[in-house]
């Protein structure tokens, strides 16, 4: 095992010890700079352990994190022992940093979960498990932390054991070892500890020294996603990446997926050396005998059987403060591939005591749930079983940038094999001319009452007098027909706004100027739809303010949500999203109907106008 690396992770509930437990392995090792032993022991005499060496001090940096006693970030240390070289992703135990825990999750081979010898095994120790075997991690070493604390009890420990065993039993993992510890006494972590003569398996480094984390030889192919074409000069055109399967040889034939083109591989560069072969993990730039079309995030393969599609479900951690509901659009990123994508099923989520499905149409933070996901275009991804790198993905808010989720593929939905996307020799540009106009949508949305039925009829008869082609797509004439199905609650909201959308886009196919009048409450639907029907959306926020919406009442709608009489009624037992950058605010309260027309028609200006 000389000189092998092993990345792992230190994961479990908050205060159980991850800390302290790799500082002391690191001080009673040895394993620290002169500088950082006496930093760490007059940190310590100022701290709060009551003079007593804080080894949580190592690990901890963050000013939050000292002050507060817990992990915050992932602290990543890198040692080296006699037989082994180790880079450990020390990771918080808080609900409220599970995301960060993920993150360190992600690249590690060995998960060691700590466990309270006084506590147990926890909700939160459940579902860090749950993610490290979502992420690919197949080897689990749990340390029963504290044992000082139960008096070194063996009965203790055995009962925790059992219960480890029955938590592990529905995974499927390779290898799991047990180990009692005690992080702040030191018993069982360099050495055998003699408070617990019943123990008579290794200390926690020595095992973490001589595990075999090694995978198998799976024959998947060669596979390198493109990370950058390089192009110094016209006689060199090179594809830079990391080979994340196989290997390959000067002179083997790649495909290039998505387009399966193939070609010659006509010379490979490991850094500035020119070499006949290489294989996984070498960081590599691939010349090829033919001039094909390549880009960063095309993947190149041999005798690999990745997938070209645009559907897939995924194992997915949600880590968004907001609530995921199907309908929802994002950034999907995979390897080096990020393309448009929607969550269009979640099909179930985990629970996290019981492992059972549970059916649900709504997502909240740290929840695991199946999804089906729908990418804006063809995309290359496999298993990630058999491919982890083609397997890894996480979503990205579209607006905020901030990653709301990470999974991985369980299976491809097979659907482009029978659907093909037709283009129609009358286009759009074509309709436009024929009928004078550009088409446009025009999305009003607003309160109930606000007035926006009202708005959105006369803008109607203002442009028909004009000699424009209209549609008008009112909220409660579409419900009682194309939505009739759906009910009020987020996700039914959600599928609402994403059909009308989908009409809006076919009626501007069809060169029409089409008015929407819809309270849409949540900016996230509206950014989907304005996704969906493109750079021809205008919203329209009709600002009218609550108090005047409910004093209307026309259809008695507010005296029966304040009355208790009915649910999810936007403004009172359901929320409304004001729209952060609307192109145009009327306010009916202000401004006569005629009035609000005009200033919508005035912002309308040449927009709708043909040829000018």
């Amino acid at each position: 095992m000389k000189n092998d690396l092993l990345k792992f992770i230190t994961c479990g509930s908050v205060d159980d010890g991850k800390s302290t437990l790799i500082g002391h392995m690191l001080y009673d090792a040895k394993l620290l700079f002169t500088d950082q032993k006496e930093a760490l022991e007059l940190e310590s005499k100022v701290g709060s352990n009551d003079g007593q060496i804080d080894y949580s001090l190592l690990l901890d940096g963050l000013m939050a994190e000292r002050e507060q006693g817990i992990t915050i970030d992932v602290a990543y240390r890198y040692f080296t022992t006699a037989n082994r070289s180790f880079i450990v992703a020390d990771t918080p135990g808080h609900e409220e940093y599970t995301r960060n825990m993920a993150v360190g999750a992600s690249f590690a081979s060995l998960s060691v979960i700590l466990i309270d010898a006084s506590q147990g095994v926890l909700l939160q120790t459940k579902r860090h498990v749950r993610i490290c075997v979502m992420v690919g991690i197949r080897h689990f070493l749990f340390a029963v932390n504290k044992m000082d604390l139960v008096h070194y009890d063996q009965a203790r420990f055995q009962k925790i054991k059992k219960d480890i065993k029955v938590l592990m039993s529905e995974f499927d993992y390779k290898t799991i070892k047990v180990i009692p510890v005690s992080a702040t006494e030191g018993d069982n972590i360099t050495v055998r500890s003699g408070q617990m003569a019943w123990y008579t398996g290794p200390s926690l480094l020595q095992y973490l020294e001589n595990v075999n984390v090694s995978g198998e030889d799976e024959n998947v192919g060669f596979s390198m996603p493109v990370q950058r074409v390089c192009r110094p000069n016209r006689e060199f055109r090179g594809f830079q990446g990391e080979i994340a399967s196989g290997e390959i040889s000067v002179g083997d034939t790649i495909t290039v997926l998505p387009s399966r083109e193939k070609a010659k591989v006509s010379d490979i560069l490991q850094g500035d050396e020119h070499t006949q072969k290489s294989s996984r993990g070498n960081a590599v730039t691939i010349q090829l005998e033919s001039e094909i079309d390549i880009s960063r995030g095309c993947v190149l393969t041999k005798d690999c059987a990745l997938t070209v599609g645009d559907m897939f479900t995924a194992s997915i951690l949600w880590m968004d403060d907001n609530s995921l509901s199907a309908g929802m659009n994002f950034l999907l990123k995979m390897g080096t591939q990020q393309v448009p994508a929607t969550v269009v099923n979640i099909k179930y989520k985990i629970d996290i005591h019981s492992g059972n499905k549970i059916e649900t149409d709504c997502l909240l933070k740290n929840e695991i749930a199946l999804c089906e996901i729908s990418a804006g275009s063809s995309i290359v991804f496999g298993q990630f079983t058999n491919h982890p790198v083609h397997g890894s993905m996480i979503l990205i808010d579209r607006v905020t940038n901030a990653t709301a989720a990470c999974g991985v593929v369980v299976q491809s939905i097979a659907r482009e094999n029978n659907l093909t996307w037709n283009n129609m020799d009358i286009t759009r540009k074509l309709r436009e001319a024929q009928l004078g106009q550009k088409a446009v949508t025009i999305w009003m949305t607003g309160l109930s009452g606000s007035g926006k039925s009202t708005v959105a009829n006369a803008l109607e008869k203002k442009l028909f007098t004009m000699g424009r082609h209209t549609m008008l797509l009112d909220g409660d004439n579409v419900r009682m027909g194309l939505n009739k199905n759906l009910g009020f609650g987020q996700q039914d909201r959600t599928e609402n706004i994403r059909r009308i959308a989908e009409v809006a886009k076919l009626m501007n196919e069809a060169g029409l100027i089409v008015i929407t009048s819809f309270i849409s409450p949540y900016r996230q639907d509206r950014r989907n739809a304005k996704d969906i029907i493109g750079d021809c959306f205008l919203e329209v926020y009709i600002s009218t303010p609550l108090e005047e919406c409910e004093r209307r009442d026309v259809k008695g709608l507010y005296k029966a949500a304040r009355d208790g009489k009915l649910t999810d009624f936007t403004g009172i037992t359901s929320p409304y999203e004001i729209p952060d950058n609307p192109d145009i605010v009327v306010d009916t309260s202000q401004n006569d109907i005629e009035q609000c027309v005009d200033i919508i028609l005035e912002k309308l200006g040449n927009i709708i106008k043909y040829g000018e």
